[in-house]
């Protein structure tokens, strides 16, 4: 099984090898100047309820849920997707495709993919190249879904992290493109009584550095989304929308206890702009986005 952080790997290697190659250059001018924020409206980030579901309006699809699908056949994973109801994706890997080929298959579908995952080499000496793979497959968000064990051992580890999370939010703003964080829930467990995530998200810049909240895990690693938006308001333009049991087994949204109404209710606080629906061991990839679709298409707030 393909697990998210061998597939942010492999995009790592991806933009290592094209930039060895040539074959996507990206200007140092990036990290000078432009702008960009995802806030904006452009074409993929439009809400609304047309191709959308009930009071959240458009909804997307983290692809690692459908990963073994995507290894086998991407084009056809992608048009399932659609068929559902999805219009946006976040990809975690290309799985052998060039991001040129990513766009066209995501044209042929009608679907967008505002956010990708990326390995943390995407702060390093990948950054160019993983910019220019963001501007040519679309995605107006290019999140870093990991940190490695060596680099979140201490709090000055987490403060130096986040000076690096601020360069590269530099560099993305110069394109166009905004930088965002993926906790897990590691970032909860306290050094020296306090809590890493805090010191990260104190220490980053709130308008380099949005942070993709994962539902599930901020809960699973004993914090309280509502407190975060009310402490971080429109910091938090993403959100993986996955479910959670009582006993912390992950389950399709809407068959779990998370409160998905209450935290909605909270979605402009919060600058919630993308839900992407997501699944980390589904049993069957597309029943379980199926359902997922299902109960947020229904879903009031």
């Amino acid at each position: 099984m393909l697990t998210r952080r061998e597939a942010v790997r492999r995009l790592g290697l991806a933009a290592a090898g094209a930039m060895a190659a040539g074959g996507l250059a990206c200007s140092a001018d990036a990290d000078e100047t432009g702008a960009g924020a995802a806030a904006e409206s452009t074409g993929s980030t439009a809400r609304g309820t047309e191709g959308g579901a009930g009071g959240l309006g458009v909804l997307g699809i983290q692809l690692y849920t459908l990963r073994g699908e995507m290894q086998r056949h991407v084009a056809e994973t992608l048009t399932g997707v659609a068929e559902i109801g999805y219009r946006e994706v976040e990809f975690a890997g290309y799985f052998g495709h060039s991001p040129s080929e990513i766009r066209e298959m995501l044209d042929a579908t009608g679907l967008s993919a505002p956010a990708a995952h990326f390995g943390i080499d995407a702060t390093l000496d990948g950054l160019p190249t993983s910019i220019e793979m963001a501007a040519t497959v679309g995605h107006e968000n290019l999140v870093v879904a990991w940190i490695p064990q060596e680099m979140r051992e201490t709090l000055d580890d987490w403060r130096r992290t986040a000076d690096l999370f601020n360069r590269a939010g530099e560099a993305c703003k110069a394109a166009g493109i905004q930088f965002a964080y993926h906790n897990h829930d590691f970032e909860f467990e306290r050094i020296g009584g306090q809590v890493p995530f805090e010191v990260l998200c104190e220490e980053a810049d709130p308008e380099l550095v949005k942070i993709e909240l994962d539902l599930f895990w901020i809960i699973h690693g004993g914090g309280d989304p509502l407190a975060f938006f009310e402490r971080w308001p429109g910091r938090v333009p993403l959100v993986p929308v996955k479910d959670r049991t009582v006993d912390g087994d992950m389950v399709d949204v809407g068959a779990g206890v998370i409160d998905w109404a209450a935290i909605f209710a909270r979605r402009e606080q919060a600058g919630i702009l993308h839900y992407f629906v997501e699944h980390d061991e589904p049993g069957d990839a597309f029943a379980s986005a199926r359902a997922s679709y299902r109960y947020l298409s229904e879903l009031e707030v």
